[in-house]
């Protein structure tokens, strides 16, 4: 009892209270006559309550029941509550408070609130929040005991603590048996051989339906072999490279389970098998780092100890694991490193294959022969440590010599299809997931063709090419300007052949806007309505095609009509450097080292894939997107190892500059007979490599794009010799790839919404005008006048050349002179070391 409490009353025999007089005495402390908060249920400084955290739980809701009925004012517990103040109070005794909760405890239990709140709002969230106080309930309850409250505060607190410790203990060892046991139950052991052949690489169009199934390595057609067929030294060679106490081990190893399990928590990933935990991974349970695998892979490798002898296991291992150069098993790379049978090999030529477990493709000594050679070292001395080799036999032992590789097909398609597998598997090696991955994990790649505007491409090449001489090749390669998806990949027919989509070629005058783009960033800009004098002149090194002279034509008409001679003295006045650059920026990759002024023409060797990347920038606003056919890439077993889906775009244009771009193409289609279809607009431009035989060309171009699809078509041959027509005539950007580009781009885009540019504003100057109204029709004026002066290089003093036929330009022998004037052909023979490939300059846009 508190000091400042009031005495209980006296009674009567019968328990009536007898009151205090009333009187003088009752005057002076009127308090004690009449009733306190303590005595009408409610707290005052001079009762206090036992605080929340000391009370026990049934206390602490028999507090909040009363408190909710105070707040609701109900009469009836008020009246309930008076009559328990007025009723005989009892004898009091001393309180024993609860233990109070830790902060850890009081944290999980605002946690478990928390989650229980939002639980709540679940499809049946209440009756799993009511599971949850019956449990809690119960755990509290099995904490308290019974007779809490009897109990003494450092008893109650030593009760809660050693039934915590009861409780964790059972859970550390009752939780493990009991997963190992569920495990052992409903884990099978699968068959090893069939999981190993089903372990295919599928590619897929980018709306899952299959491109391609392939079988990794050679695994369909893998040569079993007994364990008695193999050569003691090169079973020992295997056992001292991955698990030197094989024969004594359990068959998993604990310690290094859970070192790996720790690498797991910590942000690493592996180690820590023995070779049946390796068999086990390999050919069952697949490579994917999580606890689930590994857990598997332990149940596993306990059951198959438990049913197969080690020479069993050894021998499966074996025979399942990947040894580089598409092999699947021992005997089949006994044969890819030494062209001959298992039987044969030596310990040496053993310790080499055995050094390969770990990293195939790396390893390989025609890979990296050091590596190689450090790993035959680790085997070799590991042999000699274990008692397995001599010491003499190790120190007359040499590295062993590998027979070259040889390429396997692997079920890879022979069509088209196989430059995109093997395209796809070149972007893989960029991603980080390599060939050991390819032919260990089963993966489901999915790529970013569209199988409709993959036929359309095939289909667009094929059509025009029948009936073409047997020495053209083509390339097309379609881009996703505003995510630089490839939408359709064609780099031949011959799927184990040359892929011409990655194949370097002169690009011509489809280089001509990377010159523009110079012109437009050069201080200051040169707008695309800027004059110039276009006019060939007799005798000069730079020529125009005939029909593509112009005098005191605007950049835009010269971009329509390709000509030679504007855009030679373009960039000279801007620089080869910053046309370089320029090209750099919008996305060509190829290095562009020591540009001259042939560069402004197109003596740059580029590929179709990187040319559509570049006039994709021009197309999405000046926004560069780098070209990708992998979407996507899962394991066997789901695990995901790449999602490209968040790929974000680089601004390298000022939008306004490359719609300015787009604006000086706009009527390249339309002049050179490849408008599309319904009117809708489009903007490319075409062009073409010169042979070094008179009037013949090598390569023709075509790359041109909508807002939405851009499409690059190249056009030449194997070995740098004319392309023709049946005929004999040349073949020019504006024929075979330009009917190509206009037959795929139609169908491409049939059935889509037409698009627009979006607004056009010069950034110098002002809108040129339409240059062409059909096809090898030039515009009798511009719609507008332009406002920069006019430029005359002092190539075009004399009369134009004009012929019949195409006068061939020679080839570009140096960097233009002061003013754009070319140099002097003689001159240039002087200086072959600054174009070496004067013989193939580009002749026109077309």
């Amino acid at each position: 009892m508190l000091d400042d409490q009031a005495p209980a009353p006296a009674r009567t025999p019968d328990g009536t209270a007898i009151g205090p007089a009333v009187g003088k005495e009752a005057q002076d402390e009127p308090t004690t006559a009449k009733p306190t908060r303590a005595a009408s249920g409610t707290t005052t400084s001079a009762t206090r309550r036992t605080p929340q955290s000391q009370q026990t739980r049934a206390a602490r809701r028999a507090t909040g029941k009363d408190g909710l009925t105070r707040a609701a004012g109900r009469r009836k517990a008020a009246a309930s509550t008076t009559r328990r103040a007025a009723a005989p109070a009892p004898e009091p005794r001393e309180e024993r408070s609860t233990p109070p909760r830790g902060r850890i405890a009081t944290a999980f239990a605002a946690l478990l609130t928390a989650v229980a709140a939002k639980v709540v709002h679940w499809p049946g969230g209440e009756h799993l929040v009511r599971a949850g106080h019956w449990v809690d309930g119960h755990v509290q309850r099995y904490l308290d005991g019974k007779d809490v409250e009897s109990l003494p505060v450092a008893a109650r607190l030593w009760r809660r603590r050693r039934r915590m410790g009861y409780a964790s203990v059972a859970t550390l060892i009752g939780v493990p048996l009991l997963t190992l046991v569920l495990g052992w139950l409903l884990i099978p052991v699968p068959n090893a051989d069939s999981a190993v052949e089903s372990q295919l690489n599928t590619v897929a169009f980018s709306d899952g339906t299959v491109l391609a199934r392939v079988a990794p390595g050679e695994q369909g057609n893998r040569q079993k072999v007994s364990i008695s067929q193999i050569p003691l030294p090169v079973q020992r060679a295997v056992l001292s490279a991955e698990d030197r106490s094989f024969y004594t081990n359990s068959g998993f190893d604990v310690s290094g389970i859970a070192f790996a399990a720790w690498k797991q928590l910590t942000g690493g990933a592996g180690g820590g098998s023995t070779i049946t935990q390796q068999y086990v991974k390999n050919a069952m349970v697949g490579s994917e780092h999580s606890y689930f695998r590994k857990f598997r892979e332990l149940i596993i490798a306990a059951k198959i100890t438990q049913e197969y002898s080690k020479d069993q296991v050894l021998e499966n291992y074996l025979n399942s694991i990947y040894l580089g150069r598409g092999a699947y098993g021992i005997q089949a790379a006994s044969q890819a490193y030494f062209g001959k049978p298992v039987e044969q090999l030596t310990p040496s030529e053993g310790a080499m294959v055995a050094g390969l477990i770990q990293a195939p493709s790396q390893w390989d000594p025609a890979v990296n022969r050091d590596g190689s050679e450090r790993r035959w070292n680790y085997v070799m001395d590991g042999m000699v440590s274990s008692g397995w080799l001599s010491p003499a036999e190790r120190a007359t032992a040499v590295f062993p010599t590998t027979v070259p590789p040889r390429k396997v097909g692997n079920g890879v398609p022979d069509d088209d299809r196989g430059h995109i597998y093997n395209a796809v598997k070149d972007e893989l090696q960029t991603l980080g997931i390599d060939e050991d991955a390819l032919v260990t994990e089963g993966l489901q790649i999915q790529t970013t063709i569209d199988p409709e505007k993959q036929e359309d491409a095939v289909d667009a090449v094929r059509k025009e090419m029948e009936g073409k001489p047997a020495n053209l090749r083509t390339a097309a390669v379609s881009v996703d300007p505003r995510t630089g998806a490839i939408l359709a990949y064609y780099g031949g027919d011959n799927g184990s052949g040359l892929d011409y989509a990655q194949v370097q070629k002169q690009a011509g005058s489809t280089f001509k806007p990377f010159v523009l783009l110079a012109a437009l960033q050069h201080d200051p800009p040169i707008g695309i309505s800027s004059q110039f004098d276009g006019q060939s002149v007799a005798g000069k090194t730079v020529r125009n095609v005939d029909g593509a002279d112009c005098s005191n034509c605007t950049l835009k008409q010269a971009m329509t009509l390709s000509n030679n001679v504007v855009f030679t003295a373009l960039g000279n006045e801007v620089g080869p450097q910053a046309v370089a650059d320029a090209a750099h920026q919008a996305g060509i990759t190829a290095k562009l080292e020591n540009p001259n002024s042939g560069i402004s023409l197109g003596n740059a060797e580029v590929t179709p894939t990187e040319m559509a990347a570049a006039y994709a920038t021009f197309a999405n606003d000046g926004v560069y997107h780098k070209p990708h056919l992998v979407q996507k890439v899962t394991t066997a077993s789901g695990e995901v190892l790449y999602d490209g889906a968040a790929e974000q775009g680089e601004q390298r244009l000022d939008p306004k500059v490359a719609r300015n771009v787009t604006e000086a193409m706009r009527d390249v289609p339309t002049y050179d007979g490849a408008s599309l279809a319904g009117g809708r607009l489009s903007a490319g431009k075409t062009g073409t490599v010169q042979s070094h035989l008179e009037n013949q060309n090598n390569d023709a171009w075509m790359v041109g794009y909508t807002p939405s699809v851009v499409a690059s078509i190249w056009v030449g041959s194997d070995d740098n010799t004319p392309i023709k027509y049946p005929d004999g005539r040349p073949v020019y950007g504006h024929g075979i790839p330009s009917d190509i580009w206009q037959s795929f781009m139609n169908e491409a885009s049939q059935g889509t919404p037409k698009q627009s540019f979006g607004e056009f504003v010069p950034v110098a100057g002002t809108d040129p005008g339409t240059t062409a109204t059909g096809e090898g029709q030039q515009a009798s004026s511009t719609t507008a006048s332009p406002t920069t002066s006019s430029k005359a290089p002092s190539t075009t003093s004399a009369p134009p050349t004009s012929s019949a036929a195409p006068v061939p330009a020679p080839a570009e022998p140096g960097a233009a002179g002061e003013g754009g004037q070319a140099q002097d052909p003689a001159a240039a023979q002087q200086q072959p070391a600054e174009e070496p490939q004067q013989q193939e300059l580009p002749e026109d846009g077309g």
